[in-house]
């Protein structure tokens, strides 16, 4: 692989005009598209197939009246001064927006009923039910073109408040947040990168090359996420979750590569050599380090989920172009810019002469590098010193930050996740003073027709119904659908009860549907998957390592540490989003009481896979060392020296990548933000600079065993040794 990558670097050399021209072809082309990522994302993709929910869904649309299939509605509140002619006008452009926009409609016998309660005078609220004819998987994209017509959300309004309710309009409406949210993100996130670069390279020029990559490649996935939107059925949180990995990740890749290029530079190398030989070490630990995060991501798709999956593509796709982006663009870059990007720019020489004036020294200063690698060595000397104190230490705050996570609750819904002034949640409260709050949610029972009157009696009888309406008889004559309308809303604990109530107390035969029914059935789809995505995960990490370090030990060390980094995101999410502990220190309101079902299969892909990052790169360096000198601790140490500034450097830009998208996400991508952010801090401080080493001088030898069988199937090159 590595002189694939050689003859790779070579080309790229050769040609660095023309892979610069495709590369800037490729941004103008995805640049408008990119800009419209979000138009065909979809608040849906939470259906389970084969559950109940799905059996009435499917039932819905091909038995019944499709009118049946989705609730949607509007609700004007008049604002103080308003009047029934501002009312009136209200209505008449929501009905001409529904005119316009497919698959809805304003159905006359509810706008007589509305202009009649409008007539009847009086302040409160006025719910307009709207006819639509989609399933309820569909509703949100009918509600986003609503939305658009209506231009709710925009700043400004009349004297009447137009708000949208319905399941549907719940999804659309946090589509519209989370694109503010990116938007906001995007813009404090990358001058925070920026100055970290500018701190670790001490120059503008080489700062510039991996936030640029950084740029592009979110970019670029964006068009993909586009294109793909048009023909897959993808989340509303897609572009998010690429924009959140794609800046760290392409970040991090550049990062590597070109610090290995300095490096060597550093090291007498002419700037090709130096450039050859980064690409045939750290550049193919790139590719090696992508391919896992890829794998690792993969494991999603164990999942029948299309939400969750969708998310897991738009990973994996920016991952992609960032590989693809640090083989070919960055070297070419690295071709044209030369000694700029080599050297230390007039940042690193202002503040060497800041720290020459404050310390007092004149003349020659000590190469910060030096003092740098002296410090890895005397740190790694000190742990190794005390193996069983340092790893215990470091054990023990693993395993409290980490208890949290015993007492772990995962729930879904949207309602929840809006702010509490927001436009949609307006609605919906609005909404539920008048109608009631189970009404824009209601339960949907499928049963054989002679069974009908029973289910409703059952449903009936239960405290949580507020109404039951009277059984609607499919075409076909041979089935019913009984709606029961809760008294809490579709995402309440006491709604989700009532759910499974009705599924223990009804006939086998019967099939029990709706938001509140496909919210019980994609957590339990996601909590009785996780084991699937735990071993392919844990058993893809153990491979890829084996086969790079040449050991049966330090994989499984490895695997089990991440494990741990794990462990602590999850338990910190608990703290946090569960228990509410950060709004008592902080005065937040963060506290959500569960952690959103597709949190922890995420947070558990992603953490291990960029984990492996930071493990090849420090362990391929360590056995790297220990091939030369045969001397454990010595390898140990020198893999430190020159992997630790370099790994600490990328743990810090994707910590603070990801604590961006904690302080403007929604909760869901809050979650994700916090949970990946505690890991990977935690992976790169405690278990990468105290636990390994530890361990290391613990186990001695044994890190190093393999049997003589498997030696000979393995490859005998790392990834972080030259090609000579």
């Amino acid at each position: 692989m590595q002189r694939l990558m050689l003859s790779l670097d070579a080309l790229v050399h050769r040609r660095r005009r023309w892979v610069l021209a495709a590369w800037l072809v490729a941004l103008v082309a995805a640049l408008p598209f990119a800009a419209r990522q979000s138009d065909h994302l979809t608040g849906g993709g939470f259906g389970v197939p084969g559950s109940q929910s799905d059996r009435v869904e499917q039932a819905l649309s091909r038995d019944f009246d499709r009118a049946r299939a989705a609730t949607l509605g509007a609700v004007l509140v008049a604002r103080p001064g308003a009047g029934a002619a501002d009312l009136r006008a209200a209505l008449a452009r929501l009905d001409a927006a529904a005119a316009a926009t497919d698959h809805v409609a304003l159905a006359p016998a509810a706008r007589r009923a509305a202009l009649a309660q409008v007539d009847r005078g009086g302040t409160r609220p006025v719910v307009v039910p709207l006819r639509i004819d989609v399933p309820e998987t569909e509703a949100p994209d009918v509600a986003t073109g609503l939305r658009d017509r209506l231009g709710l959300g925009t700043a400004g309004g009349g004297p009447v408040a137009t708000h949208l309710v319905g399941q549907g309009a719940l999804w659309a409406g946090l589509q519209d947040v989370s694109k503010s949210d990116l938007a906001q993100a995007e813009s404090t996130g990358l001058p925070i990168v920026a100055l970290i670069l500018l701190v670790v390279f001490g120059s503008l020029a080489a700062a510039a090359l991996p936030l640029g990559l950084g740029a592009i490649s979110v970019t670029i996935t964006g068009a993909l996420i586009y294109l793909l939107s048009r023909q897959l059925e993808m989340s509303v949180f897609v572009s998010n979750m690429a924009s959140m990995i794609g800046i760290g990740v392409a970040v991090d890749y550049s990062l590597f590569v070109l610090a290995r290029y300095r490096e060597e530079v550093r090291a007498g190398a002419s700037l090709e050599a130096a450039r050859a030989r980064a690409m045939a070490t750290s550049g193919v630990a790139v590719a090696f380090s992508g391919m896992t995060v890829i794998l690792s991501l993969g494991g999603l798709w164990l999942i029948d989920a299309t939400a969750l999956r969708s998310m897991a593509l738009g990973a994996i796709l920016v991952v992609a172009v960032s590989v693809l982006a640090a083989a070919t663009l960055l070297p070419a870059l690295l071709s044209l810019m030369g000694r700029r990007a080599a050297e230390p720019g007039r940042i690193a020489a202002v503040g060497s002469a800041l720290a020459a004036r404050i310390t007092g020294r004149r003349g020659t200063t000590p190469d910060a590098s030096d003092a740098r690698s002296a410090f890895w060595t005397q740190w790694s000397a000190r742990v190794m010193r005390r193996p069983v104190l340092s790893a215990a230490g470091a054990t023990a705050v693993l395993l409290a930050l980490a208890a949290p996570a015993l007492s772990l609750h995962s729930d879904n819904g949207a309602l929840r996740q809006f702010p509490a002034g927001n436009e949609t949640r307006q609605g919906f409260e609005a909404a539920a003073r008048v109608t009631g709050p189970g009404a824009l949610s209601p339960v949907q029972v499928v049963v054989p027709r002679e069974q009908a009157a029973a289910a409703a009696r059952i449903a009936g009888a239960d405290p949580e119904a507020a109404r039951v309406a009277a059984p609607v008889v499919s075409r076909d004559g041979r089935h019913a659908l009984v709606t029961v309308v809760p008294r809490d809303d579709g995402e309440s604990d006491a709604a989700k009860a009532f759910v499974a109530r009705l599924r223990e107390r009804l006939p086998s035969e019967a099939a029990v549907g709706g938001a509140s029914a496909g919210g019980i059935d994609f957590r339990d789809l996601i909590s009785g998957s996780m084991w699937k995505i735990v071993l392919f995960v844990l058993g893809l990490s153990y491979v890829v390592l084996f086969a790079l370090l040449r050991s049966v030990v330090l994989p499984l060390k490895a695997v089990v540490m991440n494990l741990l980094s794990v462990g602590a995101a999850y338990g910190v999410l608990v703290a946090v989003f569960q228990w509410g502990w950060a709004d008592a220190v902080l005065g937040t309101s963060v506290k959500t009481g569960s952690i959103q079902t597709i949190t922890p299969p995420l947070v558990l892909a992603v953490v291990f896979g960029l984990s492996m990052d930071y493990e090849v790169f420090l362990l391929s360096r360590i056995r790297e060392r220990y091939d030369a000198t045969g001397d454990t601790r010595r390898a140990v140490a020198d893999g430190l020296a020159t992997s630790a500034r370099t790994i600490t450097s990328a743990a810090l830009i994707m910590v603070a990548v990801f604590a961006v998208f904690v302080s403007t996400g929604v909760p869901s991508i809050k979650e994700i933000g916090l949970g990946c952010a505690v890991a990977i801090a935690v992976d790169a401080t405690v278990v990468r600079l105290v636990l390994v080493p530890a361990a290391m001088e613990l186990l001695g030898r044994w890190n190093w065993w393999l049997p003589r069988p498997l030696a000979r199937l393995l490859p005998a090159r790392g990834l972080e040794e030259a090609v000579a």
